[in-house]
């Protein structure tokens, strides 16, 4: 890239397009605004003009794994899932999905959070969801899902705990969401995550969150594309200075409660998934 006379002129435009989404959300987010404001014409930017931006333009195009965000994942081990072509390991600025192309839905989103970190979460609410396009189109699910389904898109990685715009609107990637009774979603679920916060305010230090769905074989589908609606959620939380861990365990439908808290070794036999290497490894 080069400067000349208030103008920019651009050498080989896509690799600087894709070495400005390689930068932090912030950096990345000024220097947008700036080359617009320039008068330059940057392909799939639009956001950069308007508040309400285009929250797929946030994502660099290249596939992720999870060796790029190990940050989110306690001692910096992602979860013991046996590779399957449909898996996908996908990064965000603040959280990482494991996404499942089977079910059109994460496996599991992974977050480390901090008392920092929710005292500056609070950004205004994005409102546009999108299908992330570094899924195949045949194994991601698209908004047409959701029309009519009778569901909501429920986060799994709650954009209540978002701390920059970029989090923000990346949150509300449909790789993030699940089919989620609506009533469940703001009531007993809202009041998990909200607990959740709160705790991280507290804590001394790092907490990693992992949040889930969990089907059976009566889990429906919905959309053409058959999104899966999971008949339970879960969130487990792992305080790393503490070493404290529990889940919460939710069913995915209307009038549920907030139940006691289980133990991660219950949230195991109960998902048969390991997912905090943290826990499996400690004396």
């Amino acid at each position: 890239m080069v400067l000349q006379s208030g103008s920019v002129l651009f050498y080989s435009i896509a690799p600087s397009v894709n070495r400005l989404f390689s930068w932090p959300g912030r950096a990345r987010l000024a220097a947008v605004l700036a080359l617009t404001l320039a008068g330059v014409a940057l392909p799939n930017f639009s956001w950069a003009r308007s508040p309400q931006f285009d929250s797929a333009a946030l994502l660099t195009p290249e596939p992720t794994s999870f060796a790029q965000c190990p940050q989110f994942f306690a001692n910096g081990t992602p979860p013991a899932i046996t590779p399957r072509p449909q898996l996908r390991e996908l990064c965000y600025e603040a959280f990482a999905v494991l996404h499942s192309g089977t079910t059109k839905t994460p496996v599991f989103v992974a977050q480390r959070l901090n008392r920092r970190l929710i005292e500056d979460a609070d950004e205004k609410r994005a409102k546009r969801f999108f299908a992330d396009a570094r899924l195949p189109s045949s194994e991601r699910a698209e908004l047409e899902d959701y029309r009519g389904s009778g569901y909501s898109r429920g986060h799994m990685a709650p954009a209540g705990d978002m701390a920059t715009p970029t989090a923000m609107a990346q949150s509300f990637s449909l790789a993030n969401m699940v089919p989620q009774n609506a009533q469940h979603n703001g009531g007993a679920w809202n009041k998990i995550e909200q607990d959740t916060r709160q705790y991280v305010k507290r804590a001394k230090g790092d907490v990693f969150v992992i949040t889930g769905p969990v089907f059976t074989k009566a889990s429906p589908s919905v959309g053409a594309n058959g999104v899966k609606v999971p008949t339970y959620l879960f969130k487990l939380v792992y305080d790393a200075t503490t070493r404290n861990t529990w889940a919460h365990w939710s069913e995915n439908k209307e009038g549920e409660t907030v139940s006691r808290p289980i133990s991660y070794q219950e949230l195991k036999r109960r998902t048969g998934l390991e997912l905090l290497h943290a826990i499996a490894t400690q004396p």
